[in-house]
């Protein structure tokens, strides 16, 4: 009658990532496409022990996917230099480990797929938010009243 309670439970879920995508720092969200790219690794090791070849599928194109267009796509080559350099090359090699992986249908593959996100991903929160400068408040303005109520300013003598 009102729908299946998994249903509920996935807009609930696509509404709570939604608001920590929106309320994120950059970092965070770097973070959360590490999270977002382990799930989608151990989900396709998962359909794959199962023998479950088109959500495998669909799990691993998740993957290559969050580290195309996510992490790989937010580097600055020309700020980060030979970090970023570096980090373009192990994301372009995971994505060839991944189709390898698809392609071989051998979850050795994947696991050390998640070795590598995982220290990636370890190494990203121990830089924690520091590595972004903090954000500066923007200056409060108030709006002129004429009618409100004001302090007497006295000088004393």
């Amino acid at each position: 009658m009102f729908g299946s309670s998994q249903r509920g439970a996935n807009a609930y879920a696509k509404v709570g990532l939604e608001t920590g995508v929106v309320a994120a720092s950059p970092h965070k969200l770097i973070v959360m496409l590490f999270d977002g790219a382990l799930a989608a690794v151990r989900g396709a090791a998962g359909h794959m022990k199962a023998g479950e070849i088109e959500k495998k599928g669909r799990a691993i194109s998740k993957a290559i996917t969050i580290i195309e267009d996510g992490l790989r796509a937010s580097l600055d080559k020309d700020a980060g230099g030979d970090i970023a350099v570096s980090l373009d090359s192990l994301y372009q090699y995971i994505s060839a480990r991944l189709v390898s992986a698809n392609l071989a249908n051998r979850v050795e593959m994947l696991d050390e797929v998640q070795a590598l996100l995982t220290d990636l991903k370890g190494a990203w929160e121990a830089i924690g938010d520091s590595a972004a400068p903090p954000a500066k408040a923007a200056p409060v303005r108030t709006a002129y009243d004429s009618l409100a109520p004001r302090t007497a300013a006295y000088v004393s003598a």
